[in-house]
């Protein structure tokens, strides 16, 4: 299929682009990458009236460190993060999950902001941000709020950021802590059917916080509290890993569809958890 009609506007300016976004509105979509929203116009799931390519807006496409906090830009293309030295070292869980991420060709052109915005509740980002307690800054000509990501993803394909914000930075806090991602798909580069990211702060032997994100088993990427608060206090161990499993697979509740059911899904909680949690606490320190 073809896309619906649209008006296609290229601002020279964040400035401009945000002018642009508080003029048409709802009726706007930002474009970066396209690697989704082009997929969705051209089976007209979704139907912009029209798109502001934010491409020519020059340095949106930088990431740094700025003292304790890895800044990233929303034209940040994957593949340009999956290859950083600086992301390895700051963000290791961001690079242990970058394989997973569809394929080559879609990492050239997709960006880490225009992934967060598009909220696919089976996405690999969105968890990874969760488990790594970032932050995104959004701003609109009204001004400029910053949203923590347990705050962001409301629901599928739904985030906090209103018609006239636009993604403006990811902010991550730079912390020594342990990593690990674990997914299970149907192909690789497809979405998940489950996965976890987890991140481990060890201490004198014993966990002093715990981070277990999760995606593809709930209607977007979510923390388990439940799970986390068990771990914390404990010297890490196969058992202790196996026991925090067990107890986000009892507070956890995915759905059926028809790629996999609900008991596949939280028993791939199960399997995947302690997994995760041991190559965290491998890599704490």
């Amino acid at each position: 299929m073809k896309p619906a009609h649209f008006d296609y506007l290229r601002p020279a300016t964040l400035d401009e682009a945000l002018a642009l976004l508080a003029e048409h509105g709802e009726d706007a979509r930002v474009i970066a990458g396209g690697q989704s929203l082009v997929a969705m116009m051209n089976l007209r799931f979704a139907r912009p009236g029209t798109l502001i390519d934010i491409n020519r807006i020059a340095g949106l496409d930088r990431h740094w460190r700025d003292g304790a906090v890895l800044r990233i830009g929303p034209l940040a293309r994957h593949a340009t993060l999956a290859a950083s030295s600086l992301i390895r070292e700051l963000a290791p869980l961001m690079a242990a999950a970058y394989p997973h991420v569809a394929h080559h060709t879609i990492r050239n052109r997709g960006t880490l902001a225009g992934n967060l915005c598009h909220a696919d509740p089976a996405s690999e980002m969105p968890a990874v941000l969760l488990a790594l307690d970032g932050e995104l800054r959004l701003r609109s000509i009204r001004g400029e709020r910053t949203v923590k990501a347990a705050d962001f993803f409301l629901g599928p394909y739904t985030t906090a950021a209103q018609a006239d914000e636009m993604l403006v930075e990811v902010a991550i806090p730079v912390r020594q802590v342990g990593h690990g991602f674990e997914e299970m798909s149907i192909r690789q580069g497809d979405f998940a059917l489950a996965l976890v990211a987890s991140t481990l702060d060890i201490r004198g032997g014993r966990i002093v916080s715990a981070a277990l994100a999760y995606a593809g088993v709930d209607a977007h990427a979510i923390r388990c509290p439940q799970a986390e608060q068990i771990l914390v206090g404990e010297p890490p161990s196969d058992a202790l890993f196996e026991r925090a499993a067990h107890v986000a697979a009892e507070s956890i509740t995915p759905s059926s569809d028809q790629h996999a059911d609900a008991e596949y899904r939280l028993d791939l909680i199960r399997t995947l958890t302690p997994r995760a949690l041991r190559s965290a606490a491998a890599t704490a320190g």
